[in-house]
């Protein structure tokens, strides 16, 4: 059953939807001053009641039949919507069908990984001692929110940083010259680029980086985000992090190589003595990255393809598989069969949604969204605070704006967007005007234009937000 949800407003989408689940209170945007009267703001995710009569499915189908056969969805749309309280199906088409997810994957990439990892778990950059005097080894522990320095904060607010570990790791050396910085990404297996991607994905311009267990940004060469792309990554990130490394503790870049850390010796450092004993593998210095839930708001929010990766190795390793494609694809199948989810439904082949090769059914992302907002699984409750809201945050900013009649729906649908050549889908919950919460996933393939296509979709959203129904 969905608890009572506290109405926010401006500008705090994310404040305060679903209370009751992630025991967060309720926040408010100040009062302004008096000598600046502002209209009274428009609320966002209002209220949701459990009680009332359940939406009568014959007029579901009546109001969407139209637009769910909009010639800009092209010939296949695969669709389910459900009254989340009652468990009852409202509407479908198509729901046990798979088709190409796009970006809806990462919604089975948030919950998986919060129900693996739990929402507090942290990823750590360690730094050790290499195997000669003055050979540091920087220890990639899939953590891709790691900032460079400071400036970095618009793109991950509260990441970790390396020049912090780099002012670590030359205070631990005391008098010791670094001489060599080797960088060690075993953590991570396989393949660095998933089947299904294309080449100009993970080209300098792309939509993602090699997957790599050490990388700053992202990968991104600059601490900035485009949706669609544009946002020039390193060709090898884990090496051109550890080339920055090196300058800030003032080792040779020309130096820097890929290799394995020694064996780690516990409690144990080097000496600041250079003529001391060197002692390999101790611990020079470590960073931790915010809270995963943060990262899988990060990763929701505007659609990250690398944070989505590295997200689902961490279902790999905390099941016990390699950390890779494979594992990942594996661990989160065998996660949500162990949420008690049909996982025979996705056929997966990263964890991202970037591949066309992967294929989910609605329904799956109906039950996974559903069960996530019912309470029983409380960690899976975080993914709402991380799902853009329409009209204002991540990759919703821009949508249900027009044509004017989707405007109504702004800041009571919450959901996860998808789109690649051909594929447009949307998948998340809303709150209609009988607050009754619907959990939904619309996926369309085929449709010839894809900014037709979206707001088609988004007709079909926003029309279950003003049905009475």
């Amino acid at each position: 059953m969905i608890g009572a949800v506290g109405i926010v407003v401006r500008p705090g989408p994310v404040d305060g939807w679903l209370d009751a689940l992630t025991g967060e209170p309720t926040r408010t945007t100040p009062a302004p001053a008096p000598t600046t009267p502002e209209p009274t703001p428009t609320p966002v995710l209002v209220a949701a009641e459990a009680d009332g009569s359940v939406p009568d499915a014959a007029a579901v189908k009546a109001a969407l039949d139209p637009l769910v056969n909009a010639k800009a969805l092209g010939p296949t749309v695969h669709i389910r919507v459900l009254d989340v309280a009652s468990d009852t199906v409202l509407y479908e088409r198509n729901p046990e069908k798979a088709t190409t997810p796009a970006s809806t994957t990462k919604v089975l990439t948030a919950a998986t990984v919060l129900a693996a990892r739990g929402a507090a778990y942290r990823l750590e950059t360690r730094v050790v001692a290499g195997s000669a005097p003055g050979e540091v080894v920087i220890v990639g522990g899939g953590d891709a929110t790691l900032a460079v320095e400071e400036d970095d904060k618009d793109l991950f607010p509260g990441a970790a940083r390396l020049d912090d570990l780099a002012e670590q790791v030359k205070k631990t050396l005391g008098g010791v010259k670094p001489t060599r910085v080797v960088v060690d990404t075993s953590l991570f297996e396989g393949p660095e680029t998933a089947q299904g991607w294309d080449a100009w994905d993970v080209s300098p311009g792309g939509q993602v980086a090699r997957i790599q267990s050490l990388m700053t940004n992202a990968g991104r060469i600059q601490p900035v985000h485009n949706e669609f792309g544009g946002d020039p990554r390193y060709a090898d990130p884990a090496l051109s992090a550890g080339k920055l490394f090196a300058k800030m503790i003032g080792s040779p870049q020309t130096s820097v190589k890929k290799g394995a850390a020694p064996a780690r010796a516990a409690d144990a450092a080097p000496s600041a003595d250079p003529a001391g004993t060197w002692t390999p593998g101790a611990e020079l210095g470590r960073v931790q990255s915010p809270p995963l839930v943060q990262v899988v708001d990060w990763m929701l929010q505007q659609s990250d393809n690398v944070l989505a990766e590295v997200l689902g190795r961490q279902v790999a390793l905390a099941a016990g598989k390699e950390a890779s494609f494979t594992g990942a694809a594996e661990a989160m199948a065998d996660k949500l069969a162990e949420l008690g989810l049909p996982a025979d439904q996705a056929t997966l082949y990263d964890a991202s949604g970037l591949s066309k090769r992967n294929g989910i059914t609605p329904a799956l992302l109906v039950e996974t969204l559903a069960l996530a907002a019912g309470g029983s699984q409380p960690a899976l409750g975080n993914i709402f605070n991380g799902l853009p809201v329409a009209g204002w945050s991540g990759t919703m900013e821009t949508r249900f704006a027009t044509p004017s009649g989707n405007a109504t729906a702004q800041g009571v649908v919450r959901a996860k967007t998808g789109t690649l050549s051909g594929v447009n889908t949307l998948a998340g919950v809303l709150v209609t005007r009988d607050r009754r919460v619907l959990a939904f996933a619309i996926m369309a393939k085929g449709g010839a234009d894809a900014v037709a296509a979206r707001s088609a979709i988004d007709e079909v959203a926003a029309r279950l937000v003003a049905c009475g129904c």
